[in-house]
């Protein structure tokens, strides 16, 4: 690929190998948990799903989130203050239709088998053995390859309160605070250790119809303000071009009627440090607005990774498709300014696979291919 082609990666979570899901789930239900045993099972899945990456020609790879029941509750087991499983509300754009949700919970074998808790009390880091069994696994399994640009997923405190509601702090701006800067630690760490971090967001866009959809859209866009600057005080003494952040609306196949539109928070989005932004570019709510986009000033160093594979369909994008959408970003800021991604990830809850661990293969042998096209 020319030196100033479109580099190719995704949001994260991969299909997860059918040896350690239950591993997860055991962890997660309490029913049994040897460290040493988990770990030696994450870091061989590791190893193997970075490989993979590699040889599907991915310029920048992950772990595949393997060790985490999902990209949101993992840090239960990292901080301090949660407990409990919280009930939760059906997205707005769902619930009208109660049999499109009996229908996802049986597609996906009886639902999501993960606990949602809140904070019940003080909120400190106490996961540094899981994020440096982590960081270990990563690092062996990218020098094992062909030490390629690597990246590892982290909760952004927006997101980790959108998904462990309050029960604790006097005010949500608190209670975002301290997680925040317990998250601090997590965010450091990853990139010390050679590795981009990225930020994962939905807390700017998915909570105003999940998490956060009791309040109104003035109250939402206001509670995303304080969420960047909250992320912004948390990674201030990282280089902004080691960052990454992911903006996604809900990765399931629903309606989406109720998402909440670019235009109304992409200046928000846009005063966040991390300098590359991944987003939804395939989604039909969302393909659109790429014209978005286009309407706004965007910063030198911004870097844009429009989600160009969709991550809810078993469909294998078209290589010429990718090209087409990655266009008008090339338009706007250049080859050496945009990077070939995903929608959303492969493996968002630990047990439940979707697509078919085959298919995303071929989605991501499409994407390497469509971004050498749109080069």
């Amino acid at each position: 690929m020319p030196a100033m082609g479109v580099l190719t990666t995704h949001v994260g979570s991969l299909p997860r190998p059918d040896s350690i899901t239950p591993l997860l789930l055991d962890r997660e239900h309490e029913t049994h948990f040897d460290r040493a045993e988990f770990e030696a099972a994450m870091g061989d899945a590791v190893a193997e799903i970075v490989r993979w990456q590699a040889a599907l020609g991915i310029d920048i790879v992950s772990d595949g989130e393997m060790s985490k029941i999902t990209y949101s509750t993992y840090v239960k087991d990292r901080m301090t203050g949660f407990g409990g499983d919280t009930p939760r509300r059906p997205a707005l754009d769902l619930a009208p239709y109660p049999e499109l949700r009996r229908r996802m919970a049986a597609a996906s074998g009886g639902g999501q088998d993960f606990r949602r808790q809140s904070c019940i009390g003080p909120v400190t880091y106490v996961g540094h053995a899981d994020l440096q069994a982590d960081l270990a696994a990563m690092r062996a399994a990218v020098d094992a390859t062909d030490g390629r640009r690597g990246f590892l997923n982290a909760a952004s405190p927006g997101l980790v309160t959108a998904f462990q509601p309050n029960a604790h702090y006097d005010s949500h701006e608190s209670y975002v605070r301290a997680v925040g800067e317990a998250m601090r630690t997590e965010y450091l760490a990853i990139v010390e250790a050679g590795f981009d971090l990225q930020l994962d967001c939905p807390d700017l866009a998915m909570a105003r119809h999940t998490g956060f959809q009791t309040l109104t859209d003035r109250e939402f866009l206001e509670r995303a303000e304080l969420h960047v600057d909250v992320l912004n005080d948390a990674t201030r003494d990282i280089d902004p071009n080691r960052m990454r952040m992911h903006l996604c609306w809900g990765n399931y196949e629903g309606p989406h009627d109720h998402d909440i539109a670019l235009e109304h928070v992409i200046d928000t989005v846009l005063r966040a440090r991390p300098s590359t932004i991944l987003f939804e570019a395939a989604n039909p709510r969302h393909a659109h607005e790429w014209e978005v986009w286009h309407g706004v000033e965007i910063p030198d160093d911004k870097v844009l990774a429009p989600g160009v594979i969709v991550s809810t369909s078993n469909v294998v994008d078209h290589p010429r498709r990718i090209a087409q959408l990655l266009a008008p970003f090339i338009d706007l800021v250049g080859p050496e300014r945009v990077i070939a991604s995903t929608d959303c990830g492969f493996g968002t809850f630990a047990g439940i696979g979707r697509i078919d661990p085959d298919v995303v293969a071929a989605k991501f042998r499409s994407l390497v291919e469509g971004a050498a096209l749109a080069t």
